[in-house]
C-alpha cells in the first residue's frame, strides 16, 4: 500500500530509476556549516579565556569573516532543504509525524544559526584590523568573545532533532535506509551523553553537519523509500 501510494506521487522532474538530487542540498549546508564552525575557527580560542590586551591582536578578522559568510551560506541551504523536504517527503508518507519533525528542526537551527555566525561577522567587525574597529571596547569586545564561545554550536540543536526524527523513519517506519538510520542517532546519542555527564552545551555542533553531510548523500546515492 505505502509503495502503491510512493509510485503515485513520484515528481515528475525525478523519472524512475534516477538519483534524486535534491537532498544535496542538506549535504551542502552540512559542508558549508563544518567549514564556517571548525575549519575558518581553528586557532582561534586559546587554552585559557582570559581579557587581555593581546586577546585581540592575536585573533585574525580575516578568519570570523569566513566562518560569518560560510555560516550564512549554511543557514540559507538549511531553509532550502527543509523546503525541499516538505515538498518531496511529507507528501509521500503524510501518517509520518517524524517526517513532518524533520523540517521543522532544519529551520529551527536555521534561525539559532544565524545569530551564531552573525556574532562571528560582529567580532570579526569591531576587533583591531576589522572595518570597524574601536566601535567598542576591549569589554565589549569580550561579550562578543565569549557569545562566540559555544554560539555556532548551540544552533545546530535543530538538526540533531532533525536527526532523531529520521532515525525513527528508517529504523521504525522503514522509509529510509537502515544504515542512515543507526548514523543518524550518532548524534542524538553524543548530545544526551555529553549533556548529561559533562553538560557539554554545544555538542549538536560536534557531528551535526558531518551528519547532514552524510545522510544528503546518502539519501542521493542510496536506496531509500522517500527518494525514489
Amino acid at each position: 500500500m505505502t509503495q502503491t501510494k510512493l509510485r503515485a506521487n513520484q515528481s515528475i522532474d525525478e523519472p524512475p530509476g534516477r538519483h534524486a538530487r535534491w537532498p544535496l542540498v542538506g549535504a551542502a549546508a552540512g559542508l558549508f556549516g563544518f567549514l564556517a564552525t571548525f575549519i575558518f575557527s581553528a586557532g582561534d580560542v586559546p587554552e585559557h579565556i582570559r581579557l587581555t590586551p593581546s586577546l585581540f591582536t592575536d585573533l585574525s578578522p580575516v578568519t570570523y569573516r569566513l566562518s560569518f559568510v560560510s555560516g550564512y551560506v549554511a543557514v540559507a541551504l538549511l531553509i532550502v532543504f527543509a523546503a525541499q523536504w516538505r515538498r518531496r517527503v511529507e507528501g509521500r508518507v503524510p501518517g509520518s509525524t517524524a517526517a513532518h519533525v524533520v523540517p521543522l528542526g532544519l529551520v529551527t537551527s536555521a534561525a539559532g544559526l544565524t545569530y551564531g555566525y552573525g556574532w562571528k561577522g560582529a567580532l570579526g567587525n569591531y576587533m583591531p584590523g576589522g572595518p570597524e574597529a574601536g566601535s567598542f571596547d576591549d569589554q565589549g569586545l569580550y561579550v562578543y568573545y565569549v557569545l562566540n564561545d559555544f554560539g555556532t554550536f548551540i544552533g545546530w540543536l535543530g538538526v540533531v532533532v532533525a536527526a532523531g526524527a529520521v532515525a525513527w523513519m528508517s529504523l521504525r517506519e522503514r522509509t529510509v535506509s537502515r544504515w542512515i538510520g543507526v548514523v543518524s542517532l550518532l548524534p542524538v546519542l553524543l548530545v544526551l551523553g555529553l549533556g548529561f555527564v559533562a553538560g557539554v552545551a554545544g555538542s549538536p555542533g560536534l557531528l551535526a553537519p558531518i551528519w547532514l553531510m552524510v545522510t544528503g548523500l546518502g539519501l542521493t546515492f542510496g536506496r531509500s523509500t522517500i527518494t525514489r
